[in-house]
């Protein structure tokens, strides 16, 4: 991975890097190494989970429509592949609003951490697609681990099946250009 990630700078002044797949695999580690590796910016999709009046039952019926892919595209892709810097207002679960905003100044790599990442509508501004993948058994484990027996439950009741249906419905983990299992 790294050494296609310093042939992608090789060809590119800067490049752009999804690292999608299924929770509790390790996209956040990852992403983290890399951001060191490479002095790279992180952004987390999960700072683009739908507000709550856009949690429709259409949209979360939808594969892949339970995050704000179009804020996310607006506010970040479109500037990044740019170079221009921006600012975002990342979503907080707790209060479920949107928080103070944060400003990113382009780098030579920023990484886009987190399911959804690989959205059809995002995918072709990546110049690198990762799939970060582990069984289920394991998955559950890190996600109590985590979050607490309470929150793994509605992981395992809402937030992986929505998961597996974007993953099948638009082939992701097959069409990234590198796996990784965890």
């Amino acid at each position: 991975m790294t050494n296609k990630i310093k042939e992608l700078l090789s060809k590119k002044d800067f490049i752009l890097i999804a690292i999608d797949g299924r929770c509790g695999a390790g996209k956040t580690t990852l992403a983290e190494k890399l951001g060191k590796e490479f002095s790279a910016n992180v952004i987390h999709m999960d700072d683009f989970f739908l507000r709550p009046e856009q949690r429709t039952e259409k949209r979360l019926l939808t594969p892949g429509e339970n995050i704000d892919h179009e804020r996310f595209l607006n506010e970040v892709l479109i500037p990044l592949s740019e170079n221009k810097s921006f600012s975002y207002r990342p979503f907080n679960c707790k209060t479920q609003s949107l928080s103070e905003p944060i400003s990113i100044i382009p780098s030579k790599v920023t990484v886009i951490e987190g399911s959804y990442s690989c959205h059809p509508q995002l995918w072709d501004f990546y110049d690198l697609h990762i799939f970060v993948d582990t069984d289920c058994k394991t998955q559950l484990e890190r996600i109590e681990k985590r979050n607490g027996e309470e929150i793994a439950k509605i992981f395992k009741n809402k937030w992986i099946p929505l998961e597996e249906s974007y993953f099948k419905e638009f082939n992701i983990k097959e069409s990234c250009e590198i796996k990784e299992e965890n």
